[in-house]
């Protein structure tokens, strides 16, 4: 399967991200850029978008753009820095691109944007298996 297919058909096996509304915008080797919108029932007690929403969101992008290289890619170790507080309504952008490859780790960094603004800042790194997509 090419990489830039992979993305489209875990996000068709993703009950999660489905529900979530992501939609992927743009795919290639090692890249992937998708987005969502905020809705009421994402909402925390103070009105804003829980914390897992844009973490939730950044974490597709990377599971997605590590997966490109064509082996079953897991996460191995995530983190997030909260940037600013979201609102219902709001589009997210997520954009993940593969900053260093190693044989059989991968280590990306995801920005999570409202329009041109930054919002949250996620890093991860992922575990390449040797098993193919197919």
């Amino acid at each position: 399967m090419q990489g830039e297919q992979i993305p489209h058909k875990m996000l068709s096996q993703d009950a999660f991200s489905t529900w979530l509304g992501i939609e992927i915008l743009e795919c290639e080797i090692g890249r992937c850029r998708v987005a969502m919108t905020v809705r009421k029932e994402m909402l925390n007690s103070m009105g804003k978008a829980h914390g897992g929403i844009s973490y939730a969101l950044a974490d597709t992008a990377f599971g997605f753009a590590a997966n490109t290289h064509g082996k079953f890619a897991v996460s191995i170790e995530t983190s997030i820095n909260h940037i600013e507080a979201l609102n219902e309504g709001d589009y997210l952008v997520a954009e993940s691109v593969i900053e260093n490859v190693k044989n059989r780790l991968g280590f990306n960094i995801v920005e999570v944007k409202r329009g041109d603004e930054l919002v949250a800042l996620f890093k991860g790194v992922v575990y390449r298996t040797q098993k193919d997509w197919e």
